[in-house]
């Protein structure tokens, strides 16, 4: 059982990115091992609660509201499906904790998935011509997932340092998703990777060895790279971002990709004012969206996007302020959570494997808050139930880790 759920921890992030079943896949087979294993699952959250009840109350409030909210505006109950699966994802947190997995297993998968991402995404913007590839997802998921398990790969790297060829694996890992998602062209994970630089920066005193200090220097300089090799675009798109906001603001086109958001933000602004304490359902946000639009007081172009481009304004324009807090919860709690486990580490404890999964649930946590600016990274099933695997998955290792310390 040990062995299959590291299995488990090592598909979900290996096949996240160069599969397009991967993510439900683990979904599915984590939830149908806890069922089979139901009392030692069922054992292990009961001797943990106290430590992780604050985050699962969240999962649990959030897929609460948004089925309330769905029974009284007369939805389609599909609505819930997300928020019920991300709650149900605490059966990963269980198995973990239960069988004491091998944490080692998810720094691979991590670090393999990122690896195999780089050349998929490069054959398909080299070979392919393809100047905002995105595999078999659109290119701002892509990218920020490929940031992400590099993040995964970082602090893997930084856990496996008294082994050298896991170490090895897991430092390429960190600079094939720095690669992977700067080939996709995304510029929103750049606000993440600065988030995650903060928290690593006030840690990086305790992370010994030359190999990681190397490591990190690595990913400054394929960063610098990046910035400045023209063919790459990456500096070009930053200065396109500043040009297209100066124009939207100036009352230019509205029909660039700074310009679609910063119109989508405003008519969601609109949005909130009418509805500030519980919001309103999406269809009849882009109802509303479409009489903005009639009257003249939005383009017309802001009907053509899915969504409104940035998870707090989406959250407040569906849920209001009681929404929004609900949602921002998910985030907040399980931050909490790994933020004091970085804290609580004592002086002899500091290279212990707590402080490396613990960092690792910072960077997945503060990836998402940095995605959720420029992008709704919930909006799609991958990305949210990549979010709540994740976060449980960690906690559960985070609270094995704890347990050898003590």
């Amino acid at each position: 059982m040990r062995v299959w759920i590291g299995a488990l921890a090592f598909l979900l992030p290996f096949l996240s990115l160069v599969t397009s079943f991967g993510v439900n896949l683990a979904s599915f087979l984590f939830l149908v091992s806890a069922l089979i294993f139901f009392k030692p699952c069922r054992d292990a959250l009961v001797r943990h609660w106290p430590q992780v009840r604050w985050v699962v109350l969240a999962f649990l409030l959030h897929f609460l509201f948004v089925l309330a909210c769905a029974l009284v505006r007369g939805e389609r109950l599909s609505v819930q499906e997300k928020p019920l699966r991300m709650l149900l994802s605490v059966s990963a947190l269980a198995l973990v904790v239960a069988v004491r997995a091998p944490r080692r297993a998810l720094w691979w998968g991590a670090s393999a998935g990122a690896v195999a991402a780089l050349p998929f995404i490069a054959w398909q913007r080299i070979g392919l011509h393809i100047e905002r590839p995105g595999g078999f997802i659109n290119s701002i998921t892509f990218g920020d997932l490929a940031m992400l398990l590099g993040l995964l790969a970082l602090a893997g790297a930084i856990d496996m340092r008294d082994r050298p060829r896991d170490a090895l694996l897991a430092g390429a890992g960190a600079l094939a998703g720095l690669a992977a998602s700067v080939l996709t062209g995304t510029r929103g994970g750049w606000a993440s990777l600065v988030l995650a630089a903060l928290v690593l920066g006030r840690h990086v005193g305790r992370i010994d060895g030359r190999r990681a200090r190397a490591l990190l220097a690595a990913g400054v300089a394929v960063l610098a790279a990046a910035w400045f090799t023209p063919a790459l675009g990456v500096q070009a798109r930053f200065a396109e971002g500043v040009h297209d906001a100066r124009v939207w603001y100036e009352g230019g086109t509205v029909w660039t990709n700074v310009g679609t958001r910063l119109e989508l933000w405003k008519g969601a602004t609109m949005l909130i004012r009418e509805h500030p304490v519980l919001g309103m359902s999406f269809d009849a946000c882009r109802l509303r969206l479409a009489e903005y639009a009639q009257a003249g007081r939005l383009d017309p172009m802001v009907l053509e996007l899915p969504h409104l481009h940035n998870d707090g304004l989406q959250a407040l324009a569906t849920g209001g302020v009681i929404g929004f807090v609900i949602w921002a919860a998910t985030l907040y709690a399980p931050l909490r959570f790994f933020l004091r486990r970085l804290g609580q580490d004592t002086e002899q404890n500091a290279r212990g494997p707590q402080f490396a999964v613990a960092l690792a649930g910072a960077f997945v946590v503060l990836g998402y808050v940095g995605f959720g600016l420029t992008e709704v990274i919930f909006w799609s099933m991958k990305g949210s139930l990549f979010y709540a695997l994740m976060v449980f998955l960690l906690m559960g290792f985070c609270l094995n880790a704890k347990e050898k310390i003590g």
